[in-house]
């Protein structure tokens, strides 16, 4: 697997003047300037780390960083519950005003808001966040892109196993009121939807604002990947399955997990160069 060069079509077709071709031109720009969003910086950390493992398959090195960078995440998700349940909620400004909001919401419930509040949390679920992974890994792999594979299937399956891993060693039951899901599982921190949301909403502007020129484009875009998962977040407390701090831990896991996608593939790009033997200008 190349990490490093996604083949171009001879006559690519013409694109919008809102669309930055990748092309061999525009690539070699990007290692000059780093302005990809897969493209290491020059001299920083991941690129420094694909120098270092540069003779060593870039698979392996994306999926070592991915690894330690998993761990890492797991780890401060995990403390940061702990420091969450056993010292800052029996603070009672913290505690009651965390409860407060879903006792409010719930006071304030009508089906309009019941209806809006079911499609709110949906794009944070199965079919919308699997549908959306699997399109663009598929379209990815089909077009030999594999950096934009690897950096969105890692940044989803680091933030699926953190979750998966938080909540099983941290307990907190959910808010103490009335909740419209029903679930098999009594576990509010940290919210995965939110986490979820976060990781495609905002790891896909990220891919997709690479390429756009337009301020405007670039602004309505990231607008959106703003507003989807504030949605994801306010629905779920709506809906009694979650409090703010645990809505506002899966937002900090979520972006995490980007960051170490990210950080992987970068690195694994430039392992990739070195080990092609190609010098960066």
């Amino acid at each position: 697997m190349n990490m490093l060069r996604s083949p171009t079509p001879a006559h690519p077709a013409q694109k919008p003047p809102a669309y930055e071709e990748p092309g061999a031109a525009g690539r070699a720009g990007n290692r000059a300037t780093g302005s990809s969003v897969l493209e290491p910086a020059h001299g920083n950390a991941s690129e420094r780390l694909g120098r270092h493992f540069g003779g060593r398959p870039p698979v392996l090195v994306f999926s070592l960083a991915v690894l330690a960078g998993y761990l890492l995440l797991v780890a401060a998700a995990i403390g940061l519950g702990f420091l969450l349940i056993d010292v800052l909620l029996p603070i009672h400004a913290i505690g009651h005003s965390d409860e407060a909001v879903n006792d409010w919401l719930a006071a304030n419930r009508s089906s309009g808001l019941d209806d809006a509040s079911y499609l709110g949390s949906s794009i944070g679920d199965i079919p919308f966040i699997p549908a959306l992974v699997i399109a663009v890994a598929v379209g990815a792999a089909i077009m030999r892109r594999w950096r934009i594979f690897a950096f969105v299937v890692g940044a989803i399956l680091i933030e699926v196993a953190t979750y998966r891993v938080t909540s099983l060693v941290v307990h907190r039951d959910r808010p103490a009121v009335p909740r419209l899901d029903k679930l098999p599982v009594d576990q509010s921190y940290p919210s995965g939807h939110v986490a979820a949301s976060i990781v495609v909403y905002v790891g896909l502007a990220l891919l997709i604002s690479s390429h756009l020129r337009s301020g405007t484009l670039k602004a309505l875009l990231w607008a959106f990947a703003i507003l989807l998962p504030l949605a994801v977040a306010a629905s779920r407390m709506y809906r009694g399955m979650h409090h703010p701090l645990d809505a506002s831990a899966g937002v900090l896991i979520g972006l995490a997990a980007i960051a170490i996608a990210l950080f992987a593939t970068r690195a694994a790009v430039e392992a990739a160069r070195v080990r092609s033997g190609e010098s960066r200008t």
